[in-house]
C-alpha cells in the first residue's frame, strides 16, 4: 500500500472515529430536556414542522422524513424561504423543531419570534446550550461538539452527524411513546422495499374460486382434477359449513399410488393430512414464509379465528413480490 493510501484511510479512521465519539458524547449528556421534548412532539395534533438552513436544512429533511415515517406528520420548513412566505404552513396546532449550530442564525430566530407570537412549542437543537435560540425555546437539546472532522475546522462534519442522530432519538423515542405498531408502518410504506417486506398475508393469498376445495367424500379422481385445475400443489378439504378439515398434496398423492392398489376408488377423506397447517391473513408475509420454509411445504391454508377457510398462499405468490 502506497504512502497516499495510508495517508487517505489514516484521514478516514479519523473521521469516522471524531463522528462516533461525538454520538456518544451525546447519548452520555442527555438529560430531562430529552423526555420533554419528546412529550412536547408527542401532544402535537398538527404537524412538526423542522426548521433549518444550510446543512442543517439538509439535516432537517432528513429528520422530517423519519418522523413523518414513523407516525409524526412533520415538513422541512426552508428558513429563508419561510421569511418570504412559507411561514404561511404553520398551523396554529403545529410544533416547531429549529436547527441551527450557533443558535444565532438570523433566520431561525426570525421563525422563533413568529412561533412565539402564534403560541407555538418550539424544540431547539443547537450545538450553543447559551444561545438566543436554546434559551427561549421550550426545551433544547444540546448537539454541541468538541471540534468538526473537517482539519479546517469549517465544514460542517461531525455537528451534522451529531444533529442527525438526536434527530433519530427524538423520532425513534416519539413513535415508542405514541404506540406506533408494525401495521401502522405498513400504511405509511405501501410501496418499496420495506413496504413489500410488510405486506400481509391476505393480501397475497388466493381466494374465492381461485381456493382448491373438495370435501370428505369428493372422489379422488376428482380431487386431482381439482388439484390440477387449481394449479396450486394442494386442494383443501372442506367440511359442508366451509371448516378446514384437511388438505391433499401433490407429495400425499405420490405417497398414495405408492401404498394404495386402487387410490381413485378412495375419497378426500381416506387420503388427507388432518392436521393441515394454516396462518392467519393478518400475518406479515415474512412470517408466512419463514414457516413454509422451516415447515418444508409450500403452501398454507388462510383461516380465521373459528377455522374457516379464507384462502391459499402460495411459496411463488410471495417470491413474485420480490420482498427478500
Amino acid at each position: 500500500m502506497s504512502a497516499d493510501s495510508d495517508r487517505i484511510l489514516a484521514t478516514a479512521v479519523r473521521v469516522l472515529k471524531s463522528e462516533a465519539e461525538a454520538v456518544d458524547d451525546l447519548a452520555r449528556r442527555l438529560d430531562a430536556s430529552f423526555p420533554r421534548a419528546v412529550e412536547i412532539a408527542a401532544s402535537c395534533t398538527g404537524k412538526i414542522a423542522v426548521a433549518g438552513m444550510g446543512k442543517s436544512g439538509i439535516i432537517c429533511k432528513k429528520i422530517a422524513a423519519t418522523l413523518s415515517s414513523t407516525g409524526s406528520p412533520a415538513i422541512f420548513l426552508h428558513a429563508a424561504e419561510a421569511m418570504h412566505g412559507d411561514l404561511g404552513l404553520l398551523g396554529l396546532h403545529d410544533v416547531v423543531l429549529a436547527l441551527s449550530k450557533s443558535g444565532e442564525t438570523e433566520e431561525i430566530l426570525q421563525i422563533l419570534n413568529v412561533a412565539k407570537r402564534l403560541g407555538l412549542p418550539v424544540i431547539a437543537m443547537s450545538g450553543n446550550p447559551a444561545s438566543t435560540l436554546a434559551r427561549h425555546a421550550d426545551v433544547n437539546l444540546d448537539v454541541s461538539v468538541p471540534e468538526e472532522a473537517c482539519p479546517l475546522g469549517l465544514a460542517p462534519t461531525t455537528s451534522t452527524t451529531a444533529t442527525l442522530a438526536m434527530g433519530d432519538a427524538l423520532a425513534i423515542a416519539l413513535m415508542e411513546r405514541k404506540g406506533f405498531r408494525v401495521e401502522d408502518f405498513a400504511s405509511v410504506h405501501p410501496a418499496g422495499a420495506i413496504g413489500k417486506k410488510l405486506l400481509r398475508v391476505e393480501e397475497l393469498m388466493h381466494r374465492g374460486e381461485a381456493i382448491p376445495r373438495v370435501f370428505e367424500t369428493t372422489p379422488m379422481s376428482e380431487v386431482i382434477y381439482e388439484m390440477s385445475r387449481k394449479g396450486l400443489g394442494m386442494t383443501t378439504v372442506a367440511s359442508p359449513d366451509d371448516k378446514l378439515l384437511g388438505i391433499i398434496s401433490d407429495g400425499d398423492l405420490r405417497r398414495l399410488l405408492e401404498k394404495s392398489p386402487a387410490p381413485l376408488k378412495l375419497v378426500a377423506g381416506d387420503c388427507m393430512t388432518r392436521t393441515p397447517k394454516s396462518i392467519s391473513g393478518r400475518e406479515l408475509a415474512t412470517s408466512a414464509l419463514a414457516r413454509m420454509e422451516e415447515l418444508k411445504i409450500t403452501s398454507l391454508v388462510v383461516v380465521d379465528a373459528v377455522g374457516t377457510i379464507l384462502g391459499v398462499v402460495h411459496i411463488h405468490d410471495l417470491w413474485r413480490t420480490q420482498m427478500f
